[in-house]
């Protein structure tokens, strides 16, 4: 279990090496599983380490995807935000960035959902 929550955290901070975790987790929590099963004892530590590791795999597999589909946009934005010394020119980088999705994805950036700040 405590596999399958560091996995889910190194997901959340360092996406790839979270789902590299997560594959892990999921083995271990799975073999421990079938062990429980054999030993006839509680699998309920077990089930949830295969539930969390699962959802740790789904969403650094989400993320990474996500962070390689737009690298180029995302390292553009950095760039920007480090030469940007003032807060319109961090909005400017924002608007870029918006702009930049808008392109790859072929759709309008969404009414309610905030530019990047």
């Amino acid at each position: 279990m405590a596999l399958a929550v560091t996995a889910l955290v190194f997901t959340l901070l360092l996406p790839p090496a979270g789902l590299a975790l997560s594959v892990f987790a999921f083995v271990m929590a799975v073999r421990d599983l079938r062990l429980l099963n054999r030993a006839r004892q509680g699998i309920g530590m077990a089930t949830g380490a295969v539930v969390l590791s699962t959802l740790a795999f789904v969403l650094g597999a989400a993320t990474t995807a996500f962070q390689l589909y737009f690298s180029a946009e995302l390292n553009a934005y950095t760039e920007c935000r480090k030469g940007a010394g003032t807060v319109a020119a961090q909005q400017q980088c924002s608007d870029q960035l918006m702009r930049a999705f808008e392109d790859k994805l072929g759709m309008a950036w969404p009414a309610g959902v905030p530019a990047p700040a």
